[in-house]
């Protein structure tokens, strides 16, 4: 059985910013694509977070989605995507892209709203579809409050049995 080694995000705030906490904090590699300038919605990506920077912001194939060539490269880059989302239903184009370029990319995906009590299916989804590199997106601490937190405890718990 593969182990979970790598957690790849692009950085903003909210869900992406939690997962590289999350993978920093339980000792697992952390990685991804960011925009140019490590920019996110409140200013600069932390230099904590080893990300790189894209060559550009826009990918040509999404140039109406805002951050859209990282959001695709991450999906490129990883095993699996999990998109964890707020309980309010909300549209986010770039939570919509990384689901559409899972599909394509063929990828396991697994979108769920994060809640404590989705633990285990998180955690077996990893085990079942023998993820390595796992690629965790969705809402911003912007458009979500206190996703960041909720994420963050949640991938804790995950990973501490994954690992």
């Amino acid at each position: 059985m593969k182990t979970l080694k790598k957690i790849l995000s692009g950085g903003q705030t909210g869900v992406d910013q939690a997962a590289l906490q999350a993978a920093i904090d339980m000792g697992l590699e952390h990685g991804g694509w960011c925009p140019p300038g490590r920019m996110c919605e409140t200013g600069i990506i932390p230099d904590h977070f080893n990300l790189k920077e894209t060559p550009e912001e826009r990918d040509l194939s999404a140039l109406e989605i805002p951050r859209s060539q990282r959001t695709i490269w991450n999906v490129r880059d990883a095993d699996g995507l999990l998109i964890l989302k707020g309980l309010k239903a909300q549209r986010d184009q770039g939570t919509e892209l990384s689901l559409e370029k899972a599909k394509e990319f063929r990828r396991p995906y697994l979108s769920i709203i994060s809640e404590m009590s989705n633990i285990k299916q998180i955690r077996n989804w990893i085990e079942e579809n023998q993820i390595e590199i796992l690629n965790v997106a969705g809402w911003s601490e912007v458009n979500s409050p206190g996703i960041y937190n909720s994420v963050y405890e949640i991938l804790i718990n995950v990973l501490r049995k994954t690992n």
